[in-house]
């Protein structure tokens, strides 16, 4: 079958297509023909070579989430699954494939009404971004700020704060005109990449309760700054790279203001908690109360123009590859 695998970490020039043997599930596992492969900010951080530091080695197949019907199980699996439609999560690689294998406890049923593209939108963005908000105890009538919020994730976060609530929705985005959409989504105050207003609104909060961010990066501490009194910032992702080592001198600094950041993976959320979560928001969006924006939709061997769009910060949503 064909896989996509990273042959050396940089730019996407060392992403190649090529023919790996078919998969066979093994004790607890399954086999899924891809329908849907998500494109994660994830991929593109591992791609670049961020967290090779962290176990990460070329060459590797990237991918962590595939939709589609299984087609065999393997030990101690119900043979049941066989035919189902289902999201499933791969690990933090081996998606790029037009069969995938996950264990059968990373699976979850998709409902009728829901698409495998909308499926590995969602999928993994959406549950972040709902533990993200539960993690900094978020509640309603609080002011949140979503920095970087134009990718899946963001877009998750910015609707469940809306709601949720929330008093206020601001989000950090490149361009005025993807504001507007993430407006149309819950947003209510639309900044640049460095928090000031895009369109001088002088209603926009100064701080905030909640900070979640994806983004990461050298300028992370200017918006630690940003922090009301109690306010909490939760980071989901490092899409710009790793923060400066010494960025905690800015909590400090504000000692008496008695902020706080902290990370949340969903690596420690309890798996019922996740899959509970995950069914909800699937039915939410087959319901239509809950969106998944996709970019765009390319065949297996667009990989390497999907992350080419990624890096040049194009992507509004999610790209999805279609085997």
């Amino acid at each position: 079958m064909r896989a996509v695998r990273i042959e050396r970490f940089g730019d996407p020039s060392g992403m190649v297509v090529i023919s790996v043997p078919e998969p066979v599930a093994g004790r607890g596992q399954v086999v899924i023909s891809s329908e849907a492969i998500a494109v994660a900010g994830v991929d593109a951080v591992i791609r670049r070579g961020t967290l090779s530091g962290f176990g990460f080695t070329e060459p590797l197949i990237p991918g962590s989430e595939v939709a589609g019907r299984v087609t065999d199980v393997g030990e101690g699996v119900d043979p049941t699954w066989v035919g189902r439609r289902v999201w499933a999560f791969t690990g933090l690689g081996g998606g790029y494939v037009e069969r995938a294998v996950a264990k059968v406890d990373d699976l979850v049923p998709l409902p009728d009404g829901l698409s495998s593209v909308d499926a590995v939108t969602l999928g993994s963005a959406a549950p972040v971004a709902h533990f993200a908000l539960a993690h900094a105890h978020f509640t309603a009538g609080e002011s949140v700020l979503v920095r970087g919020a134009a990718g899946s994730i963001g877009i998750a976060a910015v609707e469940l704060a809306a709601r949720g609530g929330a008093g206020a929705v601001a989000v950090t985005t490149a361009s005025l005109e993807r504001g507007k959409r993430l407006v149309e989504l819950g947003a209510t105050h639309v900044l640049d990449r460095a928090g000031e207003p895009h369109d001088g609104d002088a209603a926009t909060p100064e701080s905030y309760d909640v900070i979640i961010d994806i983004v990461g990066g050298a300028a992370m501490p200017e918006f630690i700054d940003r922090l009301s009194a109690n306010g909490r910032m939760v980071v989901v992702g490092m899409v710009a790279g790793l923060p400066p080592a010494d960025f905690g001198t800015r909590l400090l600094g504000a000692f008496q203001q008695s902020r706080a950041v902290a990370t949340r993976g969903l690596d420690t959320v309890p798996a019922a908690a996740k899959d509970a979560a995950r069914a909800e928001q699937f039915a939410a969006a087959a319901r239509g109360e809950l969106h998944a924006v996709v970019h765009d939709v390319l065949p297996l061997d667009g990989a390497a123009d999907a992350h080419q769009r990624m890096d040049a910060g194009e992507v509004f949503g999610r790209i999805v590859l279609t085997p």
